[in-house]
């Protein structure tokens, strides 16, 4: 699988994906990481995506460029979503670094995006608290 293609089924996922699809691209012991999740095996990254789509609404990927290095990697890219029973439209930037194996099938998957500044503070709260910290820090 080239990073083209593995971009492509990002920007394509929805709830319907059946697992036979994420066989395709990912290696049966990948592991995959992001600010919440560290798994191992493509059962668990599948549910991790099948997750995304119950605690969101339309969530989707638009990979917005590519760096590959032999076996190696980088999708930079673009994630909307809506908060569950929310019109809002949220949106935040983040980089994968990808790594393939022989087969061409991905082992490693690891996100690299703020969690604070993309989710937390999105959420009143804890906004107000993270806001404040930072406001302490910066002093």
């Amino acid at each position: 699988m080239k990073t083209q293609d593995y971009a492509l089924f990002f920007e394509n996922i929805t709830k319907e994906t059946p697992i036979k699809e994420y066989e395709n691209v990912f290696d049966i012991n990948a592991k995959f990481k992001d600010p919440f999740n560290e798994v191992k095996g493509l059962d668990k990254i599948y549910d991790i995506f099948q997750d995304m789509y119950i605690k969101l609404d339309n969530p989707r990927f638009k990979v917005i460029e590519i760096v590959e290095q032999g076996d190696i990697s980088y999708l930079r890219w673009i994630f909307e979503f809506n908060f569950k029973n929310d019109s809002l439209l949220n949106s935040f930037e983040g980089v994968s670094r990808v790594e393939f194996n022989e087969n061409q099938k991905v082992i490693s998957h690891v996100d690299y995006w703020d969690s604070s500044e993309n989710l937390y503070e999105k959420i009143p709260i804890l906004s107000f608290f993270i806001k404040l910290v930072k406001r302490k820090i910066k002093s």
